[in-house]
C-alpha cells in the first residue's frame, strides 16, 4: 500500500503539470493510436480546434509542432492550411536508429548476428503457422525479387524488403519494426559491399541468381508447412550472403550510418 504518510523531501521534485501544447498534442497521439485519425486524415481546421480544445491559436500550433516533429503529421503552410495525418512506419526512426548503433561503436558483424537470431526463427514461425492469404502476399514479394533479378541495385533492395516481408509475415510486430529499422542500414551496407567487390556484372548477376533460388526455396519450405527445415534453410542461406559480403568489408568494422 502508498505510505500516505509521506513527505517529498528536497531530493524530490515537485511534479509539473503539463504545457497546454503537450495536452494537445498529447490528446491527438492517442486519437491516432486508437485509429479515431488514420493516416490521411485532414485534422479540422486550426479555428474549430482552437474552440474544440479550448486554448490560443499558439498553443496550438506549438502542439502541431511537436506532432509534426514525431511524424505524426505534417503541416501544410499559408492559405488554406492544415494538418494532415501521417502515421510513421518503422522508417520513419531508421536514420536515428542508424545512428545510436554508430555512436555506441556497433560493428557489422553485430548486426548480422542480430539478424541471424531474429530472421531464422520468424521463417519457422511463418512456416507453421502461414494462412493462405500470407503465402500469397508471400509470392508477391518473390515475385517483386524476380523482377528485379538483373538490375544489382533493384535487386539488391528488392531482397532486403523480401527479409523484412518474411519477419512481416511471421505476425510478430516488434521484430518487423527492430528489422524494418535495420533495412535502410542493410540495404547500404550490401551497396556498399557491391561496390567494394566491383563492377564484375557477371559475377554480380549469379551472385543474383543464387539468391534468388534461396528466395524460391524459402517460399516452397514455408509453403510445405516444414518450419524446421525453412529455418535451417533460412540460415545457410544468410551465411552464404555474409561470407560473400565479408570479402569487401571486415566484420568489426563499425557501422556508418553517414555514407
Amino acid at each position: 500500500m502508498p505510505d500516505r504518510n509521506f513527505v517529498p523531501t528536497g531530493s524530490q521534485r515537485p511534479i509539473r503539470p503539463l504545457k497546454m501544447s503537450d495536452q494537445v498534442a498529447a490528446q491527438i497521439r492517442r486519437m491516432i493510436a486508437r485509429g479515431e485519425l488514420v493516416d490521411g486524415d485532414w485534422l479540422p481546421t486550426e479555428a474549430e480546434l482552437v474552440q474544440q480544445f479550448g486554448v490560443s491559436r499558439p498553443t496550438l500550433r506549438e502542439a502541431f509542432r511537436l506532432l509534426e516533429g514525431d511524424s505524426l503529421v505534417t503541416i501544410r503552410r499559408g492559405p488554406p492550411g492544415g494538418a494532415r495525418v501521417t502515421v510513421p512506419g518503422p522508417g520513419a526512426a531508421a536514420g536515428l536508429f542508424g545512428m545510436v548503433l554508430m555512436l555506441t561503436g556497433t560493428s557489422i558483424g553485430d548486426v548480422w548476428e542480430a539478424r541471424l537470431t531474429v530472421e531464422p526463427a520468424a521463417v519457422r514461425g511463418l512456416a507453421e503457422t502461414a494462412t493462405e492469404e500470407r503465402l500469397v502476399a508471400l509470392d508477391e514479394e518473390l515475385e517483386r525479387v524476380r523482377a528485379a533479378a538483373r538490375d544489382p541495385l533493384m535487386f539488391n533492395r528488392a531482397g532486403v524488403r523480401f527479409h523484412v516481408k518474411l519477419v512481416e509475415l511471421s505476425g510478430n510486430q516488434t521484430l518487423t519494426a527492430v528489422i524494418a529499422m535495420l533495412s535502410e542500414i542493410i540495404e547500404r551496407e550490401l551497396a556498399h559491399a557491391l561496390a567494394a567487390i566491383g563492377s564484375d556484372t557477371n559475377e554480380i548477376l549469379r551472385a543474383n541468381r543464387r539468391a534468388l533460388r534461396g528466395y524460391e526455396n524459402i517460399v516452397a519450405l514455408i509453403r510445405a508447412g516444414d518450419g524446421a527445415a525453412a529455418e535451417q534453410a533460412w540460415r545457410q542461406h544468410m551465411n552464404n550472403v555474409r561470407r560473400y559480403v565479408s570479402r569487401s568489408q571486415r566484420e568489426d568494422r563499425v557501422l556508418d550510418a553517414l555514407y
